[in-house]
Protein backbone atom coordinates (compact mmCIF):
# COMPACT_ATOMS: atom_id res chain seq x y z
CA UNK A 1 0.00 0.00 0.00
CA UNK A 2 1.25 3.48 -1.03
CA UNK A 3 1.81 5.47 2.60
CA UNK A 4 2.05 9.28 2.84
CA UNK A 5 4.48 11.23 4.90
CA UNK A 6 1.96 10.80 7.77
CA UNK A 7 1.32 7.09 7.48
CA UNK A 8 -1.56 6.92 6.42
CA UNK A 9 -2.91 6.27 2.27
CA UNK A 10 -3.21 8.90 -0.13
CA UNK A 11 -5.62 9.73 -2.27
CA UNK A 12 -5.67 12.28 -5.91
CA UNK A 13 -9.48 13.64 -6.51
CA UNK A 14 -8.12 14.80 -10.02
CA UNK A 15 -10.85 16.60 -12.56
CA UNK A 16 -10.59 15.76 -16.20
CA UNK A 17 -11.58 17.14 -19.40
CA UNK A 18 -11.85 20.42 -21.92
CA UNK A 19 -13.76 23.23 -20.45
CA UNK A 20 -13.39 24.50 -23.99
CA UNK A 21 -15.90 21.85 -24.93
CA UNK A 22 -18.65 22.62 -22.56
CA UNK A 23 -19.84 20.04 -20.70
CA UNK A 24 -16.56 17.90 -20.95
CA UNK A 25 -15.11 20.69 -18.45
CA UNK A 26 -17.58 18.92 -15.60
CA UNK A 27 -15.01 17.23 -14.19
CA UNK A 28 -12.33 20.25 -13.58
CA UNK A 29 -15.90 22.34 -12.35
CA UNK A 30 -16.17 19.54 -9.81
CA UNK A 31 -12.99 19.57 -8.22
CA UNK A 32 -12.67 23.09 -8.10
CA UNK A 33 -15.90 22.83 -6.29
CA UNK A 34 -14.65 20.10 -4.42
CA UNK A 35 -11.53 22.65 -2.98
CA UNK A 36 -14.21 24.70 -1.05
CA UNK A 37 -14.67 22.09 1.28
CA UNK A 38 -12.43 20.81 3.56
CA UNK A 39 -10.38 17.55 3.16
CA UNK A 40 -8.51 15.02 4.87
CA UNK A 41 -4.48 16.10 4.96
CA UNK A 42 -4.19 12.66 3.12
CA UNK A 43 -6.13 13.48 -0.02
CA UNK A 44 -4.78 15.66 -2.81
CA UNK A 45 -7.47 17.67 -5.05
CA UNK A 46 -5.71 18.51 -8.74
CA UNK A 47 -7.12 20.37 -11.64
CA UNK A 48 -5.92 17.94 -14.50
CA UNK A 49 -7.92 19.18 -17.57
CA UNK A 50 -6.77 17.99 -20.80
CA UNK A 51 -2.98 16.91 -19.05
CA UNK A 52 -3.34 13.34 -19.26
CA UNK A 53 0.29 12.93 -19.35
CA UNK A 54 0.77 15.31 -16.61
CA UNK A 55 -1.56 12.89 -14.32
CA UNK A 56 0.08 9.68 -15.23
CA UNK A 57 3.60 11.00 -14.18
CA UNK A 58 1.49 12.27 -11.16
CA UNK A 59 0.56 9.01 -10.10
CA UNK A 60 3.83 7.72 -10.00
CA UNK A 61 3.89 10.19 -6.36
CA UNK A 62 2.67 7.30 -4.75
CA UNK A 63 -1.20 7.20 -4.25
CA UNK A 64 -3.03 4.31 -2.65
CA UNK A 65 -6.32 5.52 -4.21
CA UNK A 66 -7.34 7.69 -7.65
CA UNK A 67 -10.67 9.18 -8.09
CA UNK A 68 -10.98 10.37 -11.23
CA UNK A 69 -13.94 13.14 -12.13
CA UNK A 70 -15.21 13.39 -15.48
CA UNK A 71 -18.19 13.96 -17.97
CA UNK A 72 -18.70 10.41 -19.00
CA UNK A 73 -21.68 9.74 -22.49
CA UNK A 74 -22.95 6.60 -21.14
CA UNK A 75 -26.69 7.04 -23.10
CA UNK A 76 -28.14 8.25 -19.48
CA UNK A 77 -30.37 11.49 -19.16
CA UNK A 78 -27.66 14.54 -18.87
CA UNK A 79 -26.87 15.06 -15.78
CA UNK A 80 -26.88 11.68 -14.83
CA UNK A 81 -24.17 10.67 -12.27
CA UNK A 82 -22.36 7.15 -12.60
CA UNK A 83 -19.90 5.62 -10.46
CA UNK A 84 -17.34 3.65 -12.02
CA UNK A 85 -15.12 1.16 -10.69
CA UNK A 86 -12.27 0.34 -13.78
CA UNK A 87 -10.03 -2.46 -14.12
CA UNK A 88 -7.47 -2.32 -12.05
CA UNK A 89 -4.05 -0.93 -13.46
CA UNK A 90 -2.36 -3.65 -14.75
CA UNK A 91 -5.72 -5.13 -16.77
CA UNK A 92 -5.87 -1.86 -19.13
CA UNK A 93 -5.33 -2.51 -22.81
CA UNK A 94 -2.28 -0.27 -23.88
CA UNK A 95 -2.37 -1.86 -27.67
CA UNK A 96 -3.19 0.66 -29.94
CA UNK A 97 -3.89 3.32 -27.60
CA UNK A 98 -2.72 6.63 -29.57
CA UNK A 99 -0.29 9.33 -27.05
CA UNK A 100 -1.82 12.41 -27.23
CA UNK A 101 -0.53 14.92 -24.54
CA UNK A 102 -3.53 17.00 -24.97
CA UNK A 103 -6.46 14.00 -25.23
CA UNK A 104 -6.29 11.28 -23.44
CA UNK A 105 -8.79 9.18 -22.17
CA UNK A 106 -8.60 7.88 -18.47
CA UNK A 107 -8.19 4.41 -20.20
CA UNK A 108 -4.93 5.55 -21.94
CA UNK A 109 -4.01 7.58 -18.68
CA UNK A 110 -4.33 4.10 -17.15
CA UNK A 111 -2.58 2.29 -19.56
CA UNK A 112 0.63 4.77 -19.83
CA UNK A 113 0.71 4.45 -15.94
CA UNK A 114 1.05 0.60 -16.45
CA UNK A 115 4.21 1.25 -18.95
CA UNK A 116 5.29 4.00 -16.41
CA UNK A 117 5.24 1.87 -13.23
CA UNK A 118 7.06 -1.00 -15.23
CA UNK A 119 9.67 1.00 -15.93
CA UNK A 120 9.84 2.34 -12.82
CA UNK A 121 9.24 -0.13 -10.18
CA UNK A 122 6.16 2.09 -9.44
CA UNK A 123 2.90 0.93 -7.98
CA UNK A 124 -0.15 1.86 -9.23
CA UNK A 125 -3.46 3.51 -6.79
CA UNK A 126 -4.94 0.27 -5.53
CA UNK A 127 -8.14 1.86 -5.63
CA UNK A 128 -9.49 3.82 -9.01
CA UNK A 129 -12.73 5.48 -9.04
CA UNK A 130 -14.66 7.72 -11.62
CA UNK A 131 -17.34 10.01 -10.83
CA UNK A 132 -18.87 10.83 -14.47
CA UNK A 133 -21.34 12.86 -15.51
CA UNK A 134 -23.46 12.55 -18.66
CA UNK A 135 -23.08 15.41 -20.99
CA UNK A 136 -25.55 17.19 -22.99
CA UNK A 137 -23.37 19.36 -25.28
CA UNK A 138 -19.59 18.59 -26.09
CA UNK A 139 -19.70 21.40 -28.90
CA UNK A 140 -17.08 24.53 -28.83
CA UNK A 141 -17.87 27.16 -26.08
CA UNK A 142 -17.23 27.58 -22.15
CA UNK A 143 -19.36 26.56 -19.34
CA UNK A 144 -21.92 23.55 -18.39
CA UNK A 145 -25.45 23.19 -19.52
CA UNK A 146 -27.73 23.65 -17.31
CA UNK A 147 -28.70 20.49 -15.88
CA UNK A 148 -24.54 19.45 -15.91
CA UNK A 149 -23.99 21.98 -14.09
CA UNK A 150 -26.65 20.85 -11.85
CA UNK A 151 -25.26 17.52 -11.06
CA UNK A 152 -22.16 19.40 -9.81
CA UNK A 153 -22.94 19.30 -5.92
CA UNK A 154 -23.66 15.77 -6.23
CA UNK A 155 -20.68 14.82 -7.66
CA UNK A 156 -18.96 16.74 -4.59
CA UNK A 157 -20.93 15.00 -2.30
CA UNK A 158 -19.99 11.51 -3.84
CA UNK A 159 -16.42 12.48 -3.88
CA UNK A 160 -16.93 13.53 -0.28
CA UNK A 161 -18.64 10.00 0.07
CA UNK A 162 -15.84 8.16 -1.27
CA UNK A 163 -13.10 9.52 0.50
CA UNK A 164 -14.94 9.24 3.29
CA UNK A 165 -15.42 5.37 2.55
CA UNK A 166 -11.38 5.69 1.68
CA UNK A 167 -10.61 6.95 5.84
CA UNK A 168 -12.44 3.53 6.89
CA UNK A 169 -11.04 1.11 4.61
CA UNK A 170 -7.52 1.97 5.27
CA UNK A 171 -7.62 2.81 8.81
CA UNK A 172 -9.58 -0.44 9.72
CA UNK A 173 -12.40 1.14 11.50
CA UNK A 174 -16.15 1.93 11.30
CA UNK A 175 -17.63 5.24 10.81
Amino acid sequence: MNASANGGAKTLVAGVGNIFLGDDGFGVEAVRALTARPLPGHVEVADIGIRGVHLAYRLLDGFDTLVLVDATARGGEPGTLYLIEPGAPGQTAAAGTALDGHGMSPDAVLALLDTLCAGTDGTPPRQIFVVGCEPACLDEGIGLSPPVAAAVPEAVRMVMDLVGQHDVLTSGTKP
